[in-house]
Order: structure tokens, then sequence, then C-alpha cells
């Protein structure tokens, strides 16, 4: 599954809190995916997840505070330039963001909402135009006293924003209007599952929802006509029942729609599913690489792990066949918490 050609670019997110310096360069091998470190930028405090404007020459980061804050960088020279000071969103712990509708949509674990904050022309951050507070709770004691959103993101239309919400247990779909975020449909999930990440199906008819709590994965039929997200069936991603508290984190489903990829942090594995016409199917387990993969993500036919705790970056080759992951190398990245990746480096 691997391509050849020019070398991209990567950004890496991670914790400064915990050691991390901050947003990291690398490049990438167009043959062995394999990343070299290129620098680091510690302006921002906790930078725990990048997202790309459209163009590529933009990145955003939030910043995991209890403050909160967004930030911009420019990422079409050498190195990343900051762009302007971060922006607060008026929320506490961000954990995700995305670009939509000519906004950066910010997930807000902490207070449970998501905020818009407008893209000016030049590809700069105004203040926040909108802020949808989530309600709600779950059964879970520790984790579901109240709502805890922690991604969103557009759909493949482009019609609907999609936030996911482990206190709520539940995905909210979301409208754009004039700046504010408004709540178009909400759609619960089993209570007590915990839902953490979705990731749309490239046919952009089915959505895979990875549950926290319960080490499952909710497989939904996506309706973006009517912005309606039905859940079909509930998958283990493990294939036993594990020895404590599993703490899946990552979903990742393969360009060409016929693996399905999650991360589990408390059992340091991927799992592989393979996608069939009634869900999903477990292949089955690798180790990580690492300790504590907090993201995946995959890129030319290569699969990537940002393991947080034992603080590097691991890569695999994925098998065209059976869609599983072969171990080839990693990098040195204390704090690591997502990879995203740009454009051909210049």
């Amino acid at each position: 599954m691997a391509q050849g050609g020019r070398r991209h670019r990567a950004f890496i997110g991670s914790f400064t809190a915990a050691g991390g310096p901050g947003l990291v360069t690398a490049e990438v091998h167009p043959d062995t995916g394999a990343l070299t470190l290129t620098g680091s930028l510690g302006t921002v405090p906790d930078p725990s997840y990048l997202a790309l404007s459209p163009d590529g020459a933009m990145l955003y980061a939030v910043s995991e505070t209890a403050e909160g804050a967004v930030a911009a960088f420019r990422v079409g020279g050498d190195k990343p330039e900051p762009a302007g000071p971060p922006v607060p969103v008026g929320a506490g712990g961000p954990t995700h963001l995305s670009v939509y509708a000519g906004h950066v949509l910010t997930a807000n674990y902490g207070s449970g909402s998501v905020t818009a904050v407008p893209v000016r022309p030049d590809g700069t951050l105004g203040a926040p135009s909108g802020e949808l507070r989530h309600t709600g709770s779950g059964p879970h004691d520790r984790r579901q006293r109240g709502p805890h959103a922690h991604q969103v993101q557009p759909d493949p239309s482009g019609r609907w924003a999609v936030s996911v919400d482990l206190g709520t247990d539940s995905v909210r779909v979301c409208t754009l209007d004039g700046g504010a975020v408004a709540l178009h449909r909400e759609i619960a999930l089993r209570p007590g599952s915990g839902p953490r990440h979705l990731a749309f199906h490239p046919d952009g008819e089915h959505a895979y929802v990875l549950n926290e709590l319960t080490p499952t994965v909710t497989v939904c039929r996506w309706d973006a006509a009517g912005g309606v997200l039905k859940p079909l069936s509930e998958v283990p991603v493990l294939p036993g029942a594990p020895a404590g508290d599993a703490y899946p984190s990552g979903v990742v489903v393969a360009p060409d729609g016929r693996f399905v990829w999650t991360a589990t942090r408390g059992e340091d594995v991927v799992s592989v599913f393979a996608v069939r016409a009634d869900g999903l199917r477990l292949i089955g387990t690798v180790p990580c690489g690492g300790h504590w993969p907090r993201a995946l993500a995959e890129h030319a036919g290569f699969l990537y792990a940002a393991n947080e705790r034992s603080g590097d970056v691991t890569w695999f080759a994925l098998d065209e066949r059976t869609g599983l992951p072969r171990y080839d190398g990693s990098v040195r990245v204390t704090a690591a918490s997502c990879v995203v990746f740009g454009r051909p480096a210049p």
C-alpha cells in the first residue's frame, strides 16, 4: 500500500506540560514512510491536536489548557511561523479541532461545548463567533457527570459539523449559521459507551464511532441529505476482555474503505477491522510499538501512532491484502499526541 513520490511534511502535536516540545515538524520519506524530525516550536502550551487548512498553507492547533485557545501557523515556508497570538475560545480543555465553512471549530472537553472561530482571508483567526454548549450526562459516575465534547469535524458532504460527546453518550449534528453553531439533531448511543472519536467511510454513507468507556466501535449509517446518524451495530475492538480499563483513543478508515484501524491505550495495541456489507469484522491486533497510543493517522499506505507515555511516534507498513500493520520504525517525541500530514516539502 506504500506509494512513492515527493517528500511530504508531517506535523506532530505534544503536551508541553508533560515535557513535550510543542509543535514538531518532520519530513516523510515517500518510499519507507519514515519520519525525520526537522524542528519544533514551543510557543503554544499543549498543542495536543492539529488541523490543516484546505489549501495546506495554514496549520491550526488547540491549546489544551484550562483557559483554552486555538493558534494559527503559516506552513508554506521551511518552518511554521506563528500567524498572530493564540485566540481564547472561551471554554476549557479543547481536545480537537477542524476547519469548516470558513471557521475553525474546537471541541472543548472541559466545558462540554463546541466553539466557532472565524478564519480571515489571510488564514489568521478572529474572535470566537459562537459556542454551542452541550447538556446531559451518562451513567458512568466519574467520567459522565456532565458533557465532554471530544471531537468535532465536518461530514464528507460539507453540509454538517458533527461533534462527539463522551459525557452524554451522544453525537450532535450541527450547522454554522452566521458564525453561530446551531444544533440540528442529537443522536443517542448506548448509555455508558463514552463515544470519543468518529471517522467517516469514504462512501459518505457510513461512520464508525470509537467508544472510550467500553472498548467498542459503533457502526452507523450516515444520511447526509437529512443530517441523520443511525447506529446499526457495536463491535468489540479487542479479541477478549481487557485486563483493566482499555481507553480506546483513535479511529482511522482506509482511503479505499476496506479497513478500519483503532488504537487502545490501556492495551497498547492497534486493532484491524475488515469492512463488510453487514458491518466490521475484527481481523486482529498488533502492538503499537510504544505506550499509550493517543492518536492514529494514515498517510500514503503507512499507519502512524502517536504514543503519549513512551514519547514516540511509530510507523507501520500496511499489508494490502489484510490491512495488518507491520512495525517499521519510530522517532522520539516526548508526550506525543497527534500527527497530521501536509503538502510536499519545498
